[in-house]
């Protein structure tokens, strides 16, 4: 008779589990870093990709909207916490995490600057 060998299933070292879990890719819950900051939403190789929100916990401001490889880019409105009170400070398109194209900048509920946008200035055409 043959003796039974067992053969044990083969695995990585513990530290590339760890990794491959700690990957993050595609819709992901809550992310958390160590400041505090919060991300929801999509990512792609470990970086911020697709529709998210950024909320950074020091001063409580906000990005909900397009991002592409780690950055704002696309269409998403960035607030900021002032007053008490989440307050809509600039609405429209993104470029490299700055705004760009066309965008509107609020500087108070009723004084705003709508125009077009160049890497975070703004540029041709616009109205106050």
């Amino acid at each position: 008779a043959m003796p039974i060998q067992k053969v044990g299933r083969r695995r990585d070292s513990l530290w590339k589990e760890w990794d491959r879990l700690a990957q993050k890719e595609g819709e992901r819950k809550t992310v958390y870093a160590v400041g505090g900051d919060e991300y929801t939403g999509e990512w792609k190789d470990n970086m911020k990709h697709g529709k998210g929100v950024q909320v950074w916990k020091k001063s409580g401001s906000r990005y909900d909207g397009d991002w592409c490889e780690g950055k704002r880019h696309g269409f998403g409105m960035y607030s900021v916490f002032r007053d008490e009170q989440q307050m809509k400070e600039y609405s429209g398109g993104w470029k490299n995490d700055k705004r760009h194209g066309y965008g509107t900048r609020y500087y108070s509920p009723d004084e705003y600057y709508e125009g077009e946008w160049y890497a975070n200035e703004r540029c041709g055409w616009g109205r106050m």
